[in-house]
């Protein structure tokens, strides 16, 4: 019911750079005075609902609403494992998105205790999100090659996508090991990550065996998210922050970031890594996604 058609290629799920309603050319002046055009990244409010109770307005770039509804009502701990979805309702020209379950829903409490994130597009989470954070067990036989992620690297970073069209944008891809699934885009870093979070609801896949990657950094917030989706690994282009990587160790997850063209750093959970392939032997990033990454949002 909910499932998309899939792709040709790697991908079931990617970004279409060419849609126009994700982002426009503007006209400004460069360095040299010279009149020019180039693209952005649209940006548009997006209030969430489940059931008849107001959650949040998020600012989004307005692909997949369903999926970020579902996603962030699913990390944010407002819909359980056994939660039927009945319905989900998106009108666009008030942009507003519905959830409607079969179980009555009330979270008046809940919507008291918002705490601001670190994220673009003024990320909001509720300050009992921790709920079963401890709890959770991620599977301790998940691998991931040395050789999966160079693959994973070059295949993502050469991926036409808003990132290298425009930048200003975040990434993450959802990958099972040398093989990227999902690739979502947002303003903000936790947008695109609840937009994968909804589409693995939705269509029932398991985490347990899936690698999670981000072009933003690893904050607490990316692997609380990562934790509570019960992905075992977690890989970023960008550097990390200290609560994120003592989380990432209290979790068992395995956090990797700065992984560019041959180069990575794993701070957190580097039992899962076999080093099978020699980095000499891997590309470097190519140039352009190098320019972007120096210009992209972090």
């Amino acid at each position: 019911m909910w499932s998309r058609a899939p792709l040709p290629g790697p991908y079931l799920l990617k970004p279409d750079p060419l849609d126009s309603k994700l982002s426009t050319s503007v006209s400004g002046t460069d360095q040299n005075g010279e009149t020019v055009e180039t693209r952005v990244v649209t940006e548009k409010p997006l209030t969430l609902y489940l059931n008849s109770q107001e959650v949040v307005t998020m600012m989004t770039i307005g692909d997949h609403p369903d999926l970020l509804a579902v996603g962030y009502l699913k990390n944010q701990n407002m819909l359980a494992d056994d939660d039927v979805i009945i319905e989900i309702d998106f009108d666009e020209d008030l942009d507003v998105v519905v959830v409607r379950t079969e179980r009555e829903t009330n979270f008046e409490e809940k919507l008291k205790k918002k705490v601001r994130t670190s994220g673009c597009a003024q990320g909001t989470v509720f300050g009992d999100v921790m709920e079963g954070f401890e709890t959770v067990s991620l599977a301790p036989d998940a691998t991931l090659r040395t050789s999966w992620l160079y693959g994973l690297t070059k295949t993502i970073n050469t991926t036409p996508s808003l990132y290298l069209e425009a930048g200003a944008i975040h990434g993450c891809v959802l990958c099972q090991e040398d093989r990227p699934l999902v690739y979502m885009e947002d303003v903000g870093r936790h947008n695109a990550v609840d937009k994968i979070a909804g589409w693995m609801v939705l269509n029932e896949v398991p985490a347990e065996d899936k690698i999670f990657y981000t072009t933003g950094r690893l904050t607490s917030e990316m692997v609380i998210k990562t934790v509570m989706m019960g992905i075992p690994i977690l890989v970023s282009r960008s550097g990390f922050t200290a609560w994120g990587v003592e989380l990432a160790r209290q979790a068992g997850l395995t956090l990797i970031g700065r992984a560019r063209g041959k180069r990575f750093v794993a701070l957190s959970g580097a039992e899962r890594i076999d080093f099978d392939m020699d980095p000499g032997n891997a590309d470097d990033e190519p140039e352009k996604a190098k320019r972007k990454g120096s210009l992209a949002v972090k």
